[in-house]
């Protein structure tokens, strides 16, 4: 019984379809290759990013980012900076530390115990590995900005690449539907 039901139930669910059995044929749609528009260089990213691994900030110059230049050489300064500062200092504690073990005590550091100048010691050891880090971070950002920057600079962007809504009625019951869609037109 419930076979019978089954098929009876799709029967009358497709017997209302609308069927178009001779319909017109639609134009085949062809399309201009907007890319080819603008000349291509394959090996400009790669370009980009040698010349920012040789020079950094060379690489945003080959890519007219001026902007960026300063920017990078802020970052890399700036880590460099700490890295000569904490390196200095940790010296500075490490030679008081063996001076104290040789038995010639540095009188600028007779204030701090031998715990202390281990400390000292620890903490811009650790503060020096940390800039060297970030100094190299900021060194493969440099070059990773480059080259994307390069990538990303031949692709079309131009104002015929736009979003806009469509609103039609239901062809079957010619009732507005709620829906959404994204409909891709070449022109």
């Amino acid at each position: 019984m419930l076979r019978y039901v089954a098929i009876l139930l799709l029967f009358l669910y497709g017997g209302n379809q609308i069927v178009f059995g001779q319909e017109k044929d639609t134009p085949v749609l062809i399309t201009k290759d907007s890319v080819k528009d603008k000349d291509i260089n394959p090996l400009a990213p790669a370009k980009a990013a040698f010349y920012s691994a040789i020079l950094p900030g060379l690489g945003q110059a080959y890519n007219k980012k001026y902007w960026k230049i300063p920017i990078v050489y802020g970052a890399l300064g700036a880590t460099l900076y700490f890295y000569t500062t904490n390196n200095n200092k940790y010296h500075e504690f490490r030679d008081a530390y063996k001076a104290r073990l040789a038995g010639n005590p540095d009188p600028k550091y007779d204030y701090l115990d031998d715990s202390r100048l281990i400390e000292a010691q620890r903490f811009y050891r650790r503060n020096r590995d940390l800039s060297m880090l970030l100094t190299i971070g900021f060194y493969a950002l440099n070059i990773i900005d480059a080259n994307v920057d390069a990538h990303l600079g031949q692709f079309n962007v131009n104002d015929n690449l736009s979003l806009r809504t469509d609103v039609r009625p239901d062809e079957r019951y010619n009732k507005p539907t709620f829906g959404l869609a994204l409909n891709y037109t070449f022109k």
